[in-house]
């Protein structure tokens, strides 16, 4: 277990080395996050005063009348596809730049608008597992809650190779999945590995963070507003930031791996030693 972790830490931080190169891919999750909250206000503004708001922000029980999962399901939707979208264009500029191109943001959103129906399959695919996980929760308080969580950790593992499998492969919703599942059997250590090489580098860059917020909250305790408030907001952009660096290394390591596993090619700008000597430990 060590051994797949250091594994993991070192292709997190080749993974890092092609970020530095295309810093540019840092716009997918930034654009993709400012996207996020505008469709949040888009449905929680207009919802305001109604007994379907607390729905779209994911707190409280579903109502029981056919408006709510129409609501439900279109938040959703939307929400999912630009998620979807986004990390397709990420990974679009990866597998380009792995193949030896030199990959530009315009390259990775061409790319996801040539798969946007296999895009749009998927997202109205996880709008309704996302509903489904939901109304179980809202119906059985905390057992459902457990169930739901635990089903959810599952739907993710199963379906983490998806966007790679859309982007290369051209695959529809059910293919993608099936696809998804058999690469996974033959990566899931290496991801897990990696992913814990990501987190542990995201929580390294924001240690300095979480100083900054405690000396700001010091700050206001001692009656110091100005001081405390510059504090906490450079603590609060500076874990935005971290965010953004996790989220683009967590999608160039998937198409490492996924370009590794399906078509036995080591991407360049990573160490050909690593992912074999990775692989052939079964």
């Amino acid at each position: 277990m060590f051994d797949r972790m250091a594994n993991g830490w070192e292709m997190a931080k080749e993974s890092l080395g092609v970020l530095r190169m295309d810093k540019e891919l840092l716009l997918f999750p930034l654009v993709s996050g400012i996207a996020c909250l505008l469709v949040l206000a888009s449905f929680a503004l207009p919802l305001w005063n109604s007994e379907y708001f607390q729905l779209i922000v994911n707190d409280g029980q579903v109502p029981q009348d056919p408006i709510a999962y129409v609501l439900m399901f279109a938040f959703y939707f939307v929400n999912y596809f630009v998620i979807i979208f986004f990390n397709s264009a990420l990974v679009a500029c990866a597998v380009i730049r792995f193949k030896g191109g030199d990959p530009t943001v315009s390259d990775g959103l061409r790319a996801a608008l040539m798969r946007l129906p296999q895009i749009l399959g998927w997202a109205a695919v996880t709008a309704t597992v996302g509903m489904i996980l939901k109304l179980i929760e809202s119906r059985s308080e905390r057992v459902g809650q457990i169930v739901s969580a635990l089903m959810g950790m599952a739907w993710s593992a199963a379906t983490y190779f998806v966007v790679p499998v859309l982007v290369v492969e051209k695959a529809g919703p059910a293919q993608a999945m099936k696809r998804s599942l058999a690469i996974l059997r033959k990566t899931w250590e290496e991801a897990l590995g990696a992913n814990f090489g990501i987190g542990l580098i995201a929580f390294l860059l924001n240690i300095p963070a979480i100083i900054f917020v405690i000396l700001g909250v010091m700050a206001l305790g001692t009656g110091n507003a100005a001081l405390g408030a510059i504090g906490i907001g450079v603590g609060i952009v500076w874990i935005l930031v971290v965010s953004l660096v996790a989220s683009a290394l967590d999608a160039i390591l998937l198409a490492a791996l996924y370009l590794y596993a399906a078509e036995g090619d080591v991407p360049r700008h990573f160490d050909s030693g690593l992912l074999q000597h990775a692989f052939q430990r079964r």
